[in-house]
C-alpha cells in the first residue's frame, strides 16, 4: 500500500525556510550523525514538490549544470511540481509539471508511484493540501536546534491529536527525528475512494 509522507526538516518552532526563503540555518548544523538518505529513497517511488521548493533545489544546486546531480538526489523518480508556470528542467530529469487541486492529480501520483510510497518534500503548503483532501499517511521531521523568527510554516493547517500518532522519536546528533501517522478523517482506507485518472 502507498503511504503518502511529508518528510522535512524543520527549526524548533515551526519554520522550514527563513523569512529570506534560506537554509543556511539548517546547514549551519553538524549533521554527521542525521539518518541516510539513499535508504529512505529506497521505499520512494514519487517526489512531489511545490514551486518554491524546486525552484530552489535549481538555484542552490549545479542540477542544469551537472543534470547527473540530479540522479544522485533523486535517481529516475518522477517528481511532480505544483506550478502554474513552466520552469527549467535539468537534462534527463523526469519532472512533470501539473496545476490544480492535489486531489484531481493525485491519481496519477499514485499511479506513477508504481506501489511504493510518495514522498512530499515541500512545501508546507502543499503538504497541507494533501491532508485537507484526506490524503496524508505520515510526516516525518527532523527538528534542527535552531528558533527562526519568521518564514515559511512547516504546516499551515490545524490537526487536533486524535488524527496524530507519534510512531517514534531518535536523536541523530543535534537533530530529533519524529514521525507521526495521521489517522483518515473519515475512517478506512483513504486511497481506495479517489476518483480515476
Amino acid at each position: 500500500m502507498t503511504d503518502v509522507i511529508y518528510r522535512t526538516a524543520t527549526s524548533f518552532n515551526g519554520f522550514i525556510a527563513d523569512e529570506s526563503n534560506s537554509l543556511d540555518w539548517l546547514f549551519a548544523v553538524d549533521d554527521a550523525d542525521t539518518p541516510d538518505q539513499p535508504s529512505f529513497l529506497e521505499h520512494i517511488g514519487v517526489i512531489v514538490e511545490g514551486s518554491t521548493t524546486y525552484e530552489w533545489l535549481l538555484e542552490h544546486t549545479e542540477v542544469l549544470r551537472r543534470p547527473e546531480q540530479w540522479r544522485e538526489f533523486y535517481g529516475d523518480r518522477p517528481t511532480y511540481v505544483f506550478t502554474s508556470r513552466r520552469l527549467t528542467v535539468p537534462d534527463g530529469a523526469d519532472v512533470r509539471f501539473v496545476n490544480g487541486p492535489v486531489l484531481g492529480v493525485l491519481p496519477e501520483i499514485l499511479a506513477a508511484a508504481d506501489g511504493k510510497d510518495v514522498w512530499v518534500a515541500g512545501g508546507g503548503e502543499l503538504a497541507g493540501q494533501f491532508a485537507d483532501v484526506d490524503a496524508l499517511d505520515r510526516i516525518e521531521l527532523t527538528l534542527a536546534p535552531v528558533s527562526l523568527a519568521a518564514g515559511a510554516r512547516l504546516f499551515p493547517r490545524r490537526l487536533e491529536s486524535d488524527r496524530l500518532h507519534l510512531t517514534s522519536a531518535e536523536r541523530h546528533g543535534e537533530f530529533l527525528d519524529v514521525t507521526y501517522t495521521v489517522s483518515s478523517e473519515a475512517g478506512g482506507d483513504r486511497h481506495k475512494s479517489l476518483p480515476g485518472p
